[in-house]
């Protein structure tokens, strides 16, 4: 998870200087030996409602398929509440979009299908998120879709940080190579190096 959010936290030029004379710090660094549950460094924000919704959210957007199990089966949704319970800027800027995102979830589930997002079909949950996901999301959908696209990108940022998601997508990381033949010839010709 601490891989997760050091690959979600994009810097913003415009806050820097704000964002260090404001910081007061806060507390100590973890000790990186040590293997951290979800709330172990700071308490949890999603209900167990709140986690329902998440948890069927995440998996529409990486359900199971043949090459690994759905996104709530490796500890994504841990990682979006740990995301939006930290107390870090980015963290907490996160925190009214998600959490409100998640109840208009609910509320618009309601509202359409008489019943909340974690207990609808699969075709009705498809439904709403097919209006959020569009590339120009109809003006009543503005919010949502905003919501939407950062819920989808932490997902993604969680799964494809765990051993199964690196899997997927073809990630070795550091390999030793039993052999080792350099840089094409066109490259070293372009460089002039040939």
């Amino acid at each position: 998870m601490l891989a997760a959010s050091a690959a979600l936290q994009l810097p913003n030029p415009a806050l820097a200087n704000d964002t260090a004379q404001s910081i007061a710090g806060y507390g100590t660094d973890p000790n990186l030996l040590k293997i951290y549950q979800a709330g172990d460094l700071w308490p949890l924000t999603l209900t167990e409602a709140q986690r329902a919704t998440a948890t069927v959210l995440c998996d529409l957007i990486i359900p199971a398929d043949e090459r690994g199990p759905a996104a709530s089966k490796v500890g994504v949704v841990d990682f979006i509440d740990e995301w939006i319970s930290g107390p870090y800027p980015d963290n907490q800027r996160d925190k009214p979009v998600i959490l409100e995102g998640l109840a208009w979830l609910d509320t618009e589930s309601q509202r359409r299908f008489k019943n909340n997002f974690s207990a609808l079909s699969e075709k009705e949950r498809t439904a709403i998120c097919d209006d959020i996901s569009a590339a120009k999301p109809a003006d009543q959908f503005t919010q949502a879709a905003a919501f939407f696209s950062r819920y989808r990108a932490l997902t993604a940022g969680g799964y494809y940080t765990t051993p199964v998601g690196m899997k997927d997508i073809g990630y070795v990381g550091n390999v030793a190579l039993t052999t080792f033949e350099g840089p094409p010839l066109e490259v070293l010709k372009k460089l002039g190096l040939a």
